[in-house]
């Protein structure tokens, strides 16, 4: 009988293989940093269920992919293996990200206040990303300070927020939601 690739049994004692075949435990830093990456790419899946216009899902897959290649690259002892390509984050793929953040917020009105997460659904949950992706930035710069972590992929989470922030805008936008701003006399 095959075995299951599913379950291998090697982490059952709390520690987890980096790509190089370091140990380390389930609790390390680099794995928190991995870990949250992922979890922002599983609320961009739910992000994505909500969303209509192809475009945007088609731009928003490109990034779920590339968040695996960010994941590549935090899960990789670069004392013991060498970074793979697709795991190495380039100047261009920021400024890919730039231009659609730019594309979008052409056409939405200028913020004077903040505005609060809500609206539709979709708006919502790129809220979701947005606050998760700040999450992994703040895990991928605690990592930094131990182990070699590329500016370029720390420019691009950075950026990746700001990406789910404009999006939210827009998704509300789209939909002739009103944005909900913050009241500073609501009690």
């Amino acid at each position: 009988m095959k075995k299951s690739f599913i379950y291998t049994r090697t982490g059952d004692k709390g520690k987890t293989s980096l790509i190089g075949g370091t140990r380390v435990p389930k609790f390390d830093i680099r794995l928190e940093a991995y870990g949250t990456v992922d979890e922002l790419n599983a609320h961009m899946g739910l992000l994505i269920a909500n969303m209509t216009i192809a475009e945007d899902i088609q731009f928003l897959r490109g990034i779920q992919n590339k968040l695996f290649d960010i994941g590549s690259h935090l899960a990789t002892d670069q004392e013991k293996t060498e970074l793979h390509k697709t795991s190495i984050i380039l100047p261009e793929e920021i400024q890919e990200l730039e231009q659609q953040i730019d594309i979008y917020d052409a056409n939405l009105p200028n913020l004077k206040t903040f505005v609060l997460p809500g609206g539709t659904a979709s708006s919502a949950l790129a809220h979701v990303c947005r606050t998760i992706c700040r999450r992994a930035e703040r895990r991928i710069l605690e990592l930094s300070e131990k182990v070699a972590v590329s500016e370029d992929l720390i420019c691009y989470v950075n950026r990746l927020s700001d990406f789910f922030f404009v999006l939210s805008r827009k998704l509300n936008h789209d939909s002739d939601q009103t944005e909900i701003y913050w009241d500073t006399n609501c009690k």
